[in-house]
């Protein structure tokens, strides 16, 4: 006869088990720390972000307000992380309020008559043949080959000793070659068009020749040599 007693339950409150596990407490304090750090990062992430953005839009000089749209631009683009983060071209070769003056004052595409037909300005790096320059059918801002027209920018900057901005404009057209668009700006009108949107669907596609890689050894046919080539410093 089996004389043991009886096992007897708990009279209190069920509750499940203790994960049985080694480690596994503290492997949930980590995880929740980790998360806990990331949103505190992201907190003084927008934080600095508004501060900056205000600082960039209102005071302090042009090279400080320039500095702060460019710490803007890469915290946002760290915070898209794997996404693409397009940045304007003009920006990164001349600056924000100089670049929104390259947009503003750009030359509108135009054609231009040749043996072959009307011509439109193009990138010379995707087309060298009347074919791809010719205008297309659904826009004037179009190139048959349903490319966006292009303008090559060199701009000089003499602000700094009390003079101007000078923009030329360089417009290729296979077989016609180039054609200069020159503008000039004061100081006060720089800052005015500092805000012009910048896009990258803007046309025409414009390409600062300052930071153009290779742009003095690019082979032109004969006629069509570049006035710019070795003059252009940046």
């Amino acid at each position: 006869m089996d004389r043991r007693p009886p096992r007897l339950r708990p009279s209190g409150p069920s509750s499940e088990p203790a994960d049985p596990r080694p480690g596994s407490s503290a492997r949930h304090d980590a995880g929740a720390a980790s998360v806990e750090h990331a949103g505190l990062v992201l907190l003084v992430a927008l934080a600095l972000l508004a501060a900056i953005s205000s600082f960039a839009a209102g005071g302090g000089d042009r090279s400080a307000r320039e500095l702060g749209t460019a710490l803007t631009q890469k915290i946002r683009c760290a915070a898209r992380l794997s996404d693409t983060c397009w940045r304007d071209p003009l920006t990164d070769a001349y600056g924000r309020s100089v670049a929104g003056l390259v947009r503003s004052l750009a030359p509108p595409p135009v054609t231009v008559s040749s043996g072959s037909g009307p011509l439109l300005p193009v990138d010379f790096r995707r087309c060298r043949s009347v074919s791809c320059s010719l205008p297309g059918p659904r826009s004037p801002a179009l190139t048959a080959s349903n490319r966006r027209t292009s303008a090559f920018v060199h701009v000089i900057d003499e602000r700094g000793s009390s003079g101007d901005v000078t923009l030329t404009y360089w417009l290729y057209r296979p077989t016609l070659g180039w054609e200069s668009v020159v503008r000039r700006a004061t100081s006060e009108q720089v800052e005015a068009a500092a805000a012009t949107p910048l896009l990258d669907s803007d046309v025409p596609v414009l390409v600062p020749l300052e930071t153009l890689p290779g742009r003095n050894h690019f082979r032109f046919a004969e006629g069509e040599e570049p006035p710019w080539r070795w003059e252009v410093v940046g």
